[in-house]
C-alpha cells in the first residue's frame, strides 16, 4: 500500500518538477545556437529527480542535531518528520533564466554560466538556516500574509508568461517573433540565428502557428475533461495525465508528413544514468545574489506554509511544540537540502505544496509513503530512457501543460490574500503600489533588460563600453529590477515596515476629532460667557439708566 501511496505522490509532482530544468538547460544553458542540446537536457532532468528523491526522504526524516541543546538552548531539527515531499523549486527559476542569459552575453559558457548560478545559490541558502533558528512566530510576523502573498502572485504571473512562450512554439523563435514584422520583411532583409521560427520535432513553423496552438490546447482541454470525469487519483495527477495526452496526439499527428516529435533523443538516451554524469565547474556571481537572497526569504514563507498545510490535512495540532519542531526542522532541511541539490548539480530544493491535496484527499499521512515517494523519483531518475522520453516531448505540448502548472503558483497567492485584510486602505495601498512594480516589470522587463542578442542596450543603462566593475554592477540592478517577483516583494516588506497601521490611523483620526472637539467646546462655554456677561452689562446699563418699567424692575428685585 506504501508504495502506490508513493508512487501517487510521485506522479502528482512529476510534472512540476521536471519543468525547472528542462527550461533552464535547453533554452538558457544550450539554446538555439547549440541545437538545444538533448543529452544535456537528459541528465539535467535525470539530477532533478533523483536530487528530489533524496531531499524528500531527508525532509521526512526528523533527526536531532547534535548538542543544539548546548549550544542554542532548545532541540534542533533536521527534517519535518511529516509527509512533506520536496522538488526543484520554481522560485529561483525566473533569476537562474535571466542571470544565464546576461553570462552568456558576456561570452561565458552555458554549462560555466550554470556552475556559477548553482555556486551561488549554495551560498545564498545559507541565509535559510540561519532563519530556521528564528521561532516561527517570529517569522510570520517579520513576513506576514501582505508580504507573501504579493510575492508568490508575482512569481506566478511571471512564470504564466513565459508558459504562454512555449505554447506558441518556444521561448527564443517568441522574442525573436519581431523579425516576422511585415515593414522587416517588406524589405528582404536577411538576419542572423536565432530565427523566429520553432522548431518542435522535425517541423519548422513561426512562432503562434496554429497547429502548435492546437496541440497546447489539447492538453488543456484533457485537463477539464479529467476535472469532469476523472477519478480521485487522476485528478490528482492531472497534469502529468494531460501531458501524456498532448505527447500522444503530437506523436500520431504530423504537419505536411513531418512529425512533432523526434524519438532520436529516446534512441540515444542511456538506459540508465546516475548523478555527476555531467559536471559544471562551481562558481560564484556577484549580480545574482540580490535576488537569490530575496528567492531564499520566498522559499522560506513557503516552506512554512506547505508544512502547515501538511498539519492541517494530516489533522494535527498546528498549536502544539510538535508542530514548531517541524517548522524548524524543515526550514533546516530545506536550507540544508538546497545545498546539497547543487553539489548534485541540481537547481535548489523546497516543499512542494502539491502533495498536500493527496493527502488531504487519500487521508493517507503516513511517512512510508513519502519513503516510497523519494524511491519511486530515485528510480525514475536512473532509468535514463524516462528522461529520453521527457525530453522528447515538444515544446508547445509542454507549453500547455506548463501553462496550466505556473498559473496555480498565481492561484496559491491568491489564496494567500484569505489572510490579508483588503478592506483596510493600509493593505490595499501596499498590495496595490508593490503589484504595481511587480506586474509592471515582469509584462514589459525591457527597459531594464537587455533584449535577446543585444547586449547591454537597455534604455535605463546603456552599458557596452563600460569597465568589468561597472559593467557587473548593471548587470545586477538589471537582474533585480527586470525581476517582478523581486521589485515587488522589496516594495511590499519596505512599505510594510515604515507605513502606520490602520489602528493607530483611526486613533490619531480620533484624537484629531477629539481635539477639535474640545476647540469647539471651549468655543461655545466661551461664547456662552459672553452671552451672560453681555446680558448682565445690558441688564445695569438699562437700570442705571432706568429704562426698565415698574413691572421688570419688580422681576429684576424679586430675581
Amino acid at each position: 500500500m506504501s508504495l502506490i501511496m508513493g508512487l501517487q505522490h510521485c506522479f502528482c509532482m512529476v510534472g512540476g518538477l521536471i519543468t525547472p530544468p528542462l527550461v533552464v538547460f535547453k533554452f538558457s544553458v544550450c539554446g538555439f545556437a547549440e541545437g538545444f542540446c538533448p543529452e544535456l537536457v537528459q541528465y539535467a532532468v535525470s539530477a532533478s529527480l533523483i536530487t528530489s528523491g533524496v531531499c524528500t526522504i531527508i525532509n521526512i526524516v526528523k533527526v536531532t542535531i547534535p548538542f543544539s541543546e548546548k549550544f542554542f538552548g532548545r532541540k534542533l531539527y533536521i527534517g519535518s518528520g511529516v509527509l512533506s515531499v520536496m522538488g526543484t523549486s520554481f522560485t529561483f527559476l525566473p533569476i537562474f533564466e535571466i542571470a544565464i542569459a546576461q553570462m552568456k552575453i558576456d561570452g561565458i559558457d552555458g554549462r560555466v554560466a550554470y556552475g556559477k548560478m548553482l555556486g551561488t545559490s549554495m551560498v545564498c541558502c545559507l541565509l535559510e538556516l540561519f532563519l530556521s533558528l528564528i521561532p516561527p512566530a517570529r517569522l510570520r510576523r517579520l513576513f506576514p500574509p501582505i508580504v507573501t502573498s504579493i510575492t508568490v502572485m508575482l512569481i506566478g504571473i511571471a512564470l504564466t508568461g513565459a508558459g504562454m512562450k512555449y505554447w506558441g512554439g518556444g521561448v527564443v523563435c517568441a522574442d525573436m517573433g519581431w523579425k516576422t514584422h511585415s515593414q522587416i520583411v517588406s524589405q528582404d532583409i536577411t538576419f542572423p540565428p536565432p530565427f523566429p521560427t520553432c522548431t518542435n520535432g522535425e517541423t519548422s513553423l513561426n512562432y503562434g502557428s496554429a497547429p502548435y496552438i492546437g496541440l497546447g490546447f489539447s492538453v488543456l482541454v484533457f485537463l477539464v475533461f479529467i476535472e469532469l470525469f476523472g477519478s480521485v487519483f487522476m485528478k490528482n495527477c492531472n497534469v502529468i495525465f494531460a501531458l501524456l495526452f498532448g505527447y500522444m496526439i503530437a506523436s500520431l499527428t504530423d504537419f505536411e508528413g513531418e512529425s512533432y516529435v523526434d524519438t532520436s533523443s529516446i534512441k540515444d538516451a542511456d538506459p540508465i544514468t546516475f548523478l555527476w554524469v555531467e559536471t559544471f565547474p562551481l562558481g560564484f556571481y556577484g549580480p545574482a545574489v540580490i535576488p537569490l537572497l530575496i528567492a531564499s526569504i520566498v522559499v522560506t514563507i513557503e516552506t512554512i506554509g506547505d508544512i502547515s498545510a501538511v498539519y492541517e490535512a494530516s489533522e494535527l495540532d498546528t498549536m502544539s511544540e510538535e508542530f514548531d519542531e517541524s517548522i524548524q526542522g524543515g526550514l533546516t532541511a530545506d536550507g540544508i537540502n538546497s545545498i546539497l541539490a547543487g553539489l548534485f548539480t541540481s537547481m535548489p530544493n523546497t516543499t512542494y505544496s502539491e502533495n498536500n491535496g493527496v493527502v488531504a484527499l487519500t487521508k493517507c499521512a503516513s511517512r512510508r509513503a513519502g519513503y516510497a515517494c523519494g524511491i519511486w523519483l530515485i528510480l525514475l531518475g536512473i532509468f535514463g530512457k524516462i528522461a529520453g522520453v521527457i525530453t522528447s516531448i515538444p515544446d508547445c505540448v509542454l507549453g500547455g501543460m506548463i501553462i496550466f502548472l505556473f498559473a496555480n503558483v498565481l492561484v496559491s497567492g491568491i489564496a494567500l490574500t484569505k489572510n490579508v485584510d483588503l478592506d483596510s486602505r493600509r493593505n490595499r495601498f501596499i498590495m496595490a503600489f508593490s503589484m504595481a512594480l511587480g506586474v509592471g516589470v515582469t509584462v514589459w522587463p525591457y527597459a531594464f533588460l537587455d533584449r535577446r542578442a543585444s547586449p547591454y542596450t537597455a534604455p535605463f543603462w546603456e552599458c557596452g563600453d563600460c569597465s568589468d566593475a561597472m559593467k557587473g554592477l548593471r548587470n545586477g540592478l538589471s537582474i533585480f529590477l527586470s525581476t517582478g517577483y523581486c521589485v515587488g516583494s522589496v516594495a511590499a516588506m519596505m512599505l510594510h515596515g515604515i507605513l502606520p497601521s490602520d489602528v493607530e490611523l483611526a486613533y490619531a483620526e480620533d484624537d484629531d476629532n477629539q481635539k477639535d472637539d474640545l476647540v469647539l467646546t471651549e468655543n461655545n462655554e466661551k461664547d456662552e460667557s459672553d452671552k451672560v456677561e453681555s446680558k448682565g452689562d445690558n441688564d445695569f446699563d438699562k437700570k442705571s439708566s432706568g429704562e426698565y418699567d415698574a413691572k421688570e424692575m419688580a422681576m429684576i428685585e424679586d430675581a
